[in-house]
């Protein structure tokens, strides 16, 4: 039986992981930014800078820990990506289907 993490991935699969990544990593940040853009406008106190400092550490720290580029996780992060909706099943057509149905897998448990 192959390790998740012992799998091939194909120049096509790789191709399109990284397009799926970057897409999912787009959706993420495009949220934040709208969240830290509304939570800024509403700013009246020297309080709030610094909860939307506090607020922007943190979400810096899960983002750069959840965005993890190598083949020996990807599928534990794309099932963590579909799980919180910023990957979509769909967007991983064209891997083979064993990596799909991993992903899948992993989304429910």
């Amino acid at each position: 039986m192959v390790q998740v993490n012992d799998i091939e991935w194909s120049t096509t699969e790789k191709e399109l992981a990284r397009k799926a990544f970057d897409q999912a990593y787009k959706r993420e940040i495009n949220a934040l930014i709208e969240t830290v853009r509304e939570q800024a406008s509403t700013i009246t106190k020297l309080d709030e800078i610094w909860q939307l400092h506090d607020f922007l550490s943190a979400r810096r720290h899960q983002i750069d820990g959840k965005y993890d580029y190598r083949y020996s996780v990807l599928i534990f992060v794309f099932a963590q990506l579909v799980r919180e909706g910023w990957l979509h099943i769909e967007d991983l057509k064209g891997l083979e289907v064993d990596k799909i149905a991993k992903v899948s897998a992993l989304t429910r448990m």
